[in-house]
């Protein structure tokens, strides 16, 4: 450990100079350039060869572009967003040791990115006319905090919690109170503590109270609602070990909120929520948190293979030889074919130019990578019940 690097982080240089990389492929240029041979080839990033019905939704496109921007190679990749089952998410062509040592970290970007915005969608879908936030970044090494936040974006979910993360993807985040705030004014005195929060935050931050610090839950959401005059909503984030039946619990605090007057004070639930949770409370609650349900997503096993070598079909045994291209078709199917032979009947091909010669000839949009995955999850029937 340096004064000057004082975290265990591997800098942006080493990554887009192929120092992220596994040992292998430093011994394979030095085996390359001993022998004077450096083909043409054409990669493919996949995770399965053919297609299996089970989707997943890619991201970490942005960041793959940047990183073999500057390199002499032509990509082709998958929009943002876009669901696949099988075959190819991205083509990478060029002289093999150009982008030799950059494999690692390829993989890496879409890996770790699509597997957080797959289980994001799944939240997404699992609740699609609630509002979902994300607040796993805790759960990652902080590092990684724009990616969790991003993927957790193109997945469907509503906003993020991540300061640093907002800055880097240009998002503000958002939040209210943890329990620490009440717990530094101690038990009984709540009042306090929310009355600290609605006169020392922006007026333009929501004031939702957090309402299980200390006792039940309905008589800190009565005792919440008495001391905020303009409070938005309520925040339950009780500990499963100690909630009992949530349901009830969401249930009964929307009874005595509307027994009161306050039927616009909405109730957001937090806490260990996944998919499963999101669907048995939906219709008692207004919005919810999700944590590490998204941001522990295991990365998806994507690989780099060569199928073309100086314009010869080839591959390692396991793989399919050749270059390919994807489809879908109006049905909702995947399709896998080689790219010089026709594709199915009205068959939409999803490989799209990314680089060329180096540059980068996409446009990045959050937003747009969010409404395609949503609406190619209705197309495929992704996480139905």
């Amino acid at each position: 450990m340096t004064d000057d690097r004082p975290f265990d982080i591997v800098s942006t240089d080493a990554i887009r100079e192929g120092r992220a990389t596994d040992a292998y492929f430093e011994r394979t240029v030095e085996a390359l350039d001993h022998a004077g041979k450096n083909p043409h080839v054409v990669a493919e990033v996949t995770a399965d060869q053919f297609p299996t019905g089970e989707f997943e939704v890619l991201a970490g496109v942005e960041d793959l572009a940047h990183l073999l921007e500057g390199y002499d190679v032509d990509v082709d990749a998958l929009p943002e967003g876009q669901l696949f089952d099988g075959g190819p998410v991205a083509r990478v062509e060029g002289s093999y040791m150009e982008f030799c040592r950059l494999e690692t970290a390829l993989l890496g970007f879409l890996s770790h990115a699509s597997g957080i915005a797959s289980r994001a969608l799944e939240a997404r879908m699992a609740a699609p006319d609630s509002t979902v936030l994300s607040f796993g970044s805790r759960h990652v090494h902080p590092s990684l905090g724009a990616v969790v936040e991003r993927a957790a974006l193109v997945g469907g979910l509503d906003g993020i919690s991540n300061v640093a993360a907002g800055e880097v993807i240009g998002r503000e985040a958002g939040g209210t109170m943890p329990h620490a705030l009440l717990l530094c004014f101690g038990r009984g005195n709540q009042e306090q503590g929310w009355r600290a929060f609605d006169e020392g935050v922006d007026p333009e931050v929501p004031r939702v109270a957090l309402c299980d610090t200390f006792g039940d839950e309905v008589e800190e959401v009565i005792r919440a609602v008495e001391t905020i005059e303009d409070i938005d909503s309520v925040r339950l984030d009780t500990t499963s070990s100690r909630r009992g039946d949530f349901r009830h619990i969401v249930r009964e605090v929307r009874w005595e909120l509307d027994a009161r007057g306050h039927e616009n004070v909405d109730v957001f639930a937090s806490g260990g929520l996944g998919p499963e949770q999101l669907r048995h409370l939906r219709d008692v609650a207004d919005g919810f948190g999700v944590g590490g349900y998204v941001s522990n997503a295991d990365p998806i096993d994507f690989a780099l293979d060569i199928v073309e070598v100086d314009g010869e079909a080839i591959s390692k045994r396991g793989k399919l030889s050749g270059v390919k291209d994807v489809y879908r078709t109006p049905d909702g199917r995947h399709h896998v074919g080689l790219a010089d032979q026709p594709g199915p009947v009205d068959g939409e091909s999803l490989l799209e130019p990314l680089l060329r010669s180096g540059e980068v000839v996409r446009e990045f949009d959050i937003d747009a990578a969010a409404r395609r995955a949503r609406q190619d999850a209705d197309v495929v029937g992704f996480a139905s019940e």
